[in-house]
């Protein structure tokens, strides 16, 4: 009997193994917040690809965020293989804290950034307010709504947008700048955690005249089914930023769970023609040149300014701006 059941408990032990090793090991990856229907496109098509390649089944764990809230959970011991960001600086705050590569923007092609877009304005059925540039939004009759630059990538791209057009205006006289966004933020009334919040507060709950965001975002809205009845108008202003979409391998926590070939791999991914034209679904500009040659008529015509270009490096740009006690605490200690 002894004998019997050590074997049959071999047995089961190698059936075991055999099923683990066609399983690969899970990765998690980490987005901004209003990236969830993009990633549930992505990755089945990722996974069936990967399966074709090595015969192993994987499962992606997804976590969306803020992604400066998610860099934070990162470094408190969050075990995340990749990041897929909507802003630079939090990437690098992970590669000071010896998390990511220093070199991380090299990892990749367009400085690890596989897709990019700008800043745009969801306003009302008619434009009541008649919006149509960043010098519409400090007037004393609109209100605004978008994240918080405090944990939101995406509201430090619209704040960078309102600081990048008002240098140029005023001649990069940065009394008048500093003015010009901090009447912008006076004019908030909401700043939800995320870009998804913002969704719901103005779309939902009926607050402010415009609603700023990625123009990928502002164009789903409008045309998603859950909003069409509102009537929502997407307005581009004619300059804008450059936003860009960093990843990141984790590299401390790839190489401690052994994950490294396929997060590089599902990155790497985000470059292919397949996802840069299913990106372009999700209404986000690509690089890939036949694919940008296929939709350029989509988009409005924008000249995006990059912050780098003007502003310095990400590390003086965060310094400068966002930073404890910058420019952007000081204005936003001035909103009250």
């Amino acid at each position: 009997m002894f004998k019997k059941v050590v074997l049959l408990t071999a047995a089961a032990a190698t059936l075991l193994s055999g099923g683990a090793q066609a399983q690969d090991k899970p990765i998690l990856n980490a987005s901004y917040d209003i990236a969830r229907e993009v990633f549930a496109a992505i990755n089945p098509k990722f996974q069936a690809q990967w399966k074709a390649q090595t015969g192993q089944d994987l499962k992606i764990d997804q976590s969306f965020a803020g992604t400066s809230r998610q860099a934070q959970d990162i470094i408190q011991g969050k075990k995340v293989d990749t990041v897929t960001f909507n802003q630079v600086t939090d990437i690098d705050i992970l590669a000071q804290r010896g998390l990511v590569n220093k070199d991380w923007r090299k990892a990749f092609p367009n400085n690890a950034s596989p897709y990019y877009s700008t800043m745009a304005f969801l306003v009302r059925k008619g434009n009541p307010k008649n919006i149509k540039s960043w010098d519409d939004l400090v007037r004393d009759d609109v209100k605004l709504v978008f994240p918080n630059p405090k944990t939101s990538g995406n509201a430090r791209y619209t704040y960078l947008g309102a600081w990048l057009y008002a240098n140029e205006k005023f001649k990069g006289d940065p009394v008048q700048t500093k003015q010009f966004v901090g009447k912008l933020l006076r004019n908030v009334v909401n700043f939800p955690t995320g870009g998804r919040g913002a969704t719901v507060a103005f779309a939902q709950n009926n607050q402010g005249d415009a609603l700023l965001t990625f123009e990928s975002e502002v164009i789903n809205i409008a045309k998603s089914d859950e909003f069409k009845a509102g009537g929502y108008e997407v307005v581009t202003p004619p300059v804008s930023v450059l936003a860009e979409f960093p990843v990141a391998v984790v590299d401390k926590v790839v190489d401690e769970k052994g994950t490294r070939k396929v997060a590089t791999a599902y990155l790497n991914y985000q470059y292919s023609r397949e996802i840069q034209l299913l990106l372009t679904t999700f209404n986000y500009r690509v690089h890939h040149p036949d694919v940008a040659k296929v939709v350029a008529d989509r988009y409005p015509k924008v000249r995006l300014i990059d912050p780098v270009k003007v502003l310095g490096t990400w590390d003086q740009i965060q310094a400068a701006h966002f930073a404890s006690g910058a420019i952007l605490d000081q204005l936003m200690g001035q909103r009250n």
